[in-house]
């Protein structure tokens, strides 16, 4: 049976937490949280742009840094990081997905990001 790569399995377009926070913290990336607007309630990432997924079609981010889209379980943010890509952006998705950037902030392990 022949397999078909899904966006989850391109390397390409992955990133991880780490590598999100350096190029944050050195202006080089945004992050952008595409949940619908119910989600929000939960919890919030105050320096994340906010972007509905269904809604990217509409997005004007800067082309000149990395655009990492996140969500909390990782299946919406590949698709979406593969369809700003075709739109031309530097994208990627972050692979640990929110709730790992929740909970190391949570912790304080992220506190080297910087507030935008």
């Amino acid at each position: 049976m022949k397999q078909f790569a899904t966006p989850k399995g391109n390397k390409e377009i992955r990133i991880d937490l780490d590598t999100f926070v350096e190029l944050f913290n050195e202006d080089k990336a945004v992050l952008v949280d595409i949940r619908m607007p119910f989600e929000l309630k939960v919890w919030n990432i105050p320096f994340a742009i906010h972007i509905p997924a269904d809604k990217l079609d509409e997005a004007e981010l800067p082309k000149d840094k990395t655009i990492v889209v996140a969500c909390p379980t990782q299946n919406r943010s590949p698709f979406a990081a593969m369809y700003l890509k075709q739109k031309g952006y530097d994208t990627k998705y972050l692979e640990e997905g929110f709730l790992n950037l929740v909970a190391k902030l949570k912790g304080g392990e992220a506190k080297k990001i910087k507030e935008k």
